[in-house]
């Protein structure tokens, strides 16, 4: 697994690197022994330092894991933690549904856009820029076939907002979202 640590204004020392290293090889290979590569960024926030871990492995699946303490050391724990506990979650789940992946469909391909506004310092053309919003960011990304409880699991998993996947019993393209109430939202077509 390739390991990428940096930091973002801070100094990052050789023993800390090397902690970080052997512990996410350690995690790596006690739950899932087929990751592509983490991203490790340290950053100082005020009194605090924050460790953010981003995993990306071979099946399409994304980990995320942050954490914060007053050292660098405690921060890495507590993020390191939250990724294994995904990992724990994730390889329960999988354990406990055995699944027979001959039968399911490929994942469809799909482009990923993320759009901002553009930031305009002229007034006449500021409503012009708000109506029109530029793209930044166009990824190539699969689209699986999933069950619900499957995506929720992966979407939880990445820490992102919405997800989209087709549903293994309809075969129709589906959304899961974060409510602002925490709950997760779920939108399937009307037939």
């Amino acid at each position: 697994m390739q390991i990428i640590v940096s930091g973002k204004q801070v100094e990052l020392s050789d023993a800390l690197r090397t902690r970080v290293e052997t512990h996410l090889e350690q995690i790596a290979s006690k739950y899932f022994g087929h990751a592509i590569e983490a991203h490790v960024t340290f950053s100082r926030a005020r009194s605090f330092f924050t460790c953010d871990i981003n995993v990306h492995s071979g099946r399409g699946l994304q980990l995320r894991g942050e954490g914060e303490a007053a050292e660098a050391n405690a921060a890495f724990d507590d993020a390191a933690e939250h990724v294994a506990k995904r990992l724990r979650r994730y390889r329960r789940r999988v354990n406990e549904h055995s699944r027979d992946l001959a039968h399911r469909e490929r994942p469809s391909a799909a482009r990923q856009y993320i759009l901002r506004q553009e930031e305009d310092n002229h007034e006449d053309d500021a409503g012009a820029a708000a109506a029109h919003p530029a793209v930044i960011a166009e990824i190539d990304t699969e689209i699986s076939v999933l069950t619900v409880g499957e995506a929720a699991m992966r979407m939880d998993l990445a820490d992102q907002s919405v997800m989209m996947f087709r549903n293994s019993k309809s075969g129709e393209f589906n959304v899961i979202y974060r409510r602002p109430d925490g709950h997760i939202g779920w939108i399937d077509p009307v037939r």
